[in-house]
């Protein structure tokens, strides 16, 4: 049992909220960071990088992801039922690197098929020695996280440093790169990733008041965004808000001239307002959705946040661009419904059955980030599953998975979609796939090319998630199969989702799938035996 004082405090947690990092410190013995520096020095220099094996091939950094302080942190970010996801990696910056300033700011690949401001997955960055900036840690930018666009010169760069067992925890989608490593010593940094399984129904750290309070030296502004995490996390359903702030006729046409403003400080600051006032706000919601096309991002993240908190208008807004808008301006309404909470959810029932594929996979997705449809809602979600677009299918795959309290309808349908994408696989040869691939001119054939059956990759997972509320028969004879996918990441989560089930059947059948796939990491190109 883990004790509560290592779980993260209110003012971390909005440090991870507003910034997108905390830095941990263990106090793991320097014996143990050096033993696996050496051991990873040998392995890269003998072997090659290991990338997904490094746990199995060094399993000594087990001991880093065991102690109080990096399962409070995980626990109080992702719930206590966190995973760590198959995918991670060893960073080898080499000494004297010419690189010109080191790496390419970016954010990692996802894995959802959309991101999600909510923390449904986190990273940590680990560090197996000392790590001055001379040995070029990992850079950041705080508060980065929520944006698509690079904030280039108006980001702060910062540079985590500490002693050996140094853990930088990151919200997964925080801009960073590798900086330029100008000494003589080899720099290694691991990169774990972490997912969510369930949706918060409480605090899952130690919680004390209620209010958001900033922390100082936040370097942007987005109340109702943070808000929207911070509630959240508590397990509060969103309810609109009424005057949160003091407001009169002349202050509200005051914000209401300052969303019109030259300045973009000016139009993100009265936008944000405007949320926090709320439904008495309601008669600004056409000029906040004018702003959902800001050339300025921040400004338009803040516009479409608000418009989550000002009831029916603003909801009723969000949906016409979600319908009507531009790619980009229909994504940033998505995160605005997802904001506005369950009375979003019949006007989202309705875009379901645009004729655009994206906005169909957009209403779907944010009826998984509510996570509280029921009724004609789960039905809907349900039938998307025959969609003709595998956008829309496999966002329905997800929402069904993140949504509290699935009955066995959803989890049978979840098992059945697993099974036909595995005969997928059977069926479609590589070379009809590659030609598919070049004639399809959707955007999400091409996506997240590390995935390789992107359906059966979300079905596994909605099963971990949920698989435990369904029958059990089913689900794990729909898991057995899909031990054996082509995708390595269908294997992954399927072996995990047949342990967290321990159903005597699938522990035997865990038990034989372990036996053939246990790897030694002792055995190397230079060993005889």
């Amino acid at each position: 049992m883990l004790d509560s004082k290592h779980l993260l405090t209110d003012e971390q947690m909005l440090q991870f909220i507003t910034k997108g990092y905390l830095v941990l410190k263990n106090d793991l013995p320097h014996q143990l960071h050096n033993s696996i520096m050496n051991q990873i020095y040998y392995v890269l220099h003998e072997e090659g990088n290991p990338g997904n094996n490094i746990l199995p091939r060094v399993p000594d950094i087990q001991q880093l992801f065991d102690t109080p302080v990096v399962k409070g942190a995980l626990t109080s970010v992702l719930g206590s039922d966190y995973y760590m996801h198959p995918h991670r990696h060893c960073h080898y910056n080499r000494p004297g690197n010419q690189t010109p300033g080191g790496g390419t700011w970016h954010k990692d690949g996802y894995w959802s098929s959309f991101r999600s401001h909510r923390p449904w997955w986190a990273m940590i960055f680990y560090y197996t020695h000392d790590i001055t900036e001379d040995l070029g840690p990992t850079a950041i930018m705080p508060g980065t996280q929520y944006y698509e666009k690079f904030l280039d010169e108006r980001g702060e760069t910062l540079l985590p440093t500490g002693k050996a067992g140094t853990m930088v925890l990151v919200h997964f989608d925080l801009w960073h790169k590798a900086s330029l490593n100008v000494s003589d010593l080899d720099r290694y940094m691991l990169k774990f990733q972490f997912l969510r399984l369930s949706a918060p129904e409480f605090p899952s750290w130690n919680h004390q008041s209620k209010e958001m309070i900033v922390p100082e030296g936040t370097p942007a502004i987005h109340m109702n965004l943070w808000q929207d995490v911070w509630d959240w996390l508590r397990g509060d359903k969103h309810t609109a808000k009424q005057n949160s702030m003091n407001i009169n006729d002349e202050r509200l046409l005051a914000l209401q001239q300052d969303l019109e403003a030259e300045d973009s400080t000016v139009r993100e600051r009265a936008a944000d307002d405007l949320g926090r006032i709320g439904i008495a706000a309601a008669s600004c919601a056409p000029q906040l959705g004018v702003l959902l096309n800001d050339p300025v991002e921040t400004t338009a993240l803040n516009a479409a946040y608000a418009l989550g908190q000002l009831g029916i208008k603003g909801i009723e807004v969000l949906i016409g661009h979600l319908k009507e808008g531009s790619s980009l301006v229909a994504e940033r309404a998505a995160y605005g419904l997802q904001g506005a909470g369950m009375e979003a959810i019949p006007a989202l029932l309705h875009v379901m059955k645009h004729e655009d594929e994206k906005r169909r996979a957009l209403a779907v997705f944010v009826l998984g980030m509510i996570g509280y449809p029921e009724g004609e809602a789960i039905s809907s979600l349900i039938s998307c599953l025959q969609d003709e677009s595998d956008w829309v299918r496999r966002n329905a795959v997800e929402a069904l998975g993140m949504v509290r309290n699935p009955g066995e309808e959803v989890v049978s349908a979840l098992a059945n979609v697993l099974e036909e994408s595995l005969l997928c696989e059977i069926c479609e040869t590589d070379e009809a796939s590659e030609t598919k691939d070049m004639q399809s001119k959707n955007a999400y054939v091409t996506m997240q090319h590390y995935i390789s059956n992107k359906i059966g990759y979300t079905a596994a997972l909605s099963l971990l998630r949920k698989g435990k509320t369904g029958d059990p028969m089913k689900v794990v004879r729909s898991l057995q199969q899909a031990l054996y996918s082509k995708d390595r990441y269908v294997r992954a989560y399927a072996a995990e989702a047949l342990t967290h089930l321990r159903t005597d059947e699938a522990i035997e059948i865990m038990i034989r799938y372990y036996r053939s796939s246990r790897w030694c990491q002792d055995t190397s190109k230079a060993s005889t035996f």
